[in-house]
């Protein structure tokens, strides 16, 4: 399978950087294995930092690799998913200790139905029907070091 990281650098060997920002999945390497979702990401991010150029590093990674990680796989965007996510950006604790996070991405079309969600104005089984059409990509985050060992960078590509 192939996985994109988008951003304003070439990122041919992947580390865990300790980062700021409420994530959906919390901390760690975000991918997705759409390739829009993340050149979007990559002219996003040189936007905001100001310097770089948007690029795309692509990475093959063996699925069957995962079978001696903790995975936890949200499949669709359901309560449990909406429950993990608002969690993360809200920067509370959550018990458990995942190598790769896989599940839908709450993106910018998404991310006022969450907010609205998150500070209490919408039930959770409103949000999930709201986000229904949104056709959700992807994202798969690498939380552990030896979760990104199963990373291969095949190629860089410039958006």
């Amino acid at each position: 399978m192939e996985l994109y990281h988008g951003s304003n650098v070439e990122v041919r060997s992947p580390r865990l950087l300790r980062d700021q920002r409420a994530l959906d999945f919390g901390s760690g390497f975000y991918t997705t294995s759409d390739l829009r979702q993340a050149s979007s990401w990559a002219r996003r991010t040189a936007r905001l930092r100001g310097k770089g150029r948007p690029c795309v590093t692509v990475y093959e990674v063996d699925e069957s690799s995962f079978d001696d990680l903790r995975v936890l796989r949200f499949n669709e965007p359901d309560e449990a998913w909406l429950s993990f996510v608002a969690k993360n950006r809200r920067s509370e604790s959550i018990p458990g200790d995942w190598d790769v996070v896989v599940g839908p991405v709450a993106n910018d079309q998404t991310m006022p139905t969450l907010l609205l969600f998150i500070d209490g104005f919408l039930t959770a089984d409103r949000t999930i029907e709201l986000l229904m059409p949104q056709k959700l990509k992807d994202q798969f985050v690498f939380k552990t070091v030896e979760a990104l060992r199963r990373l291969r960078c095949i190629e860089v590509i410039s958006v």
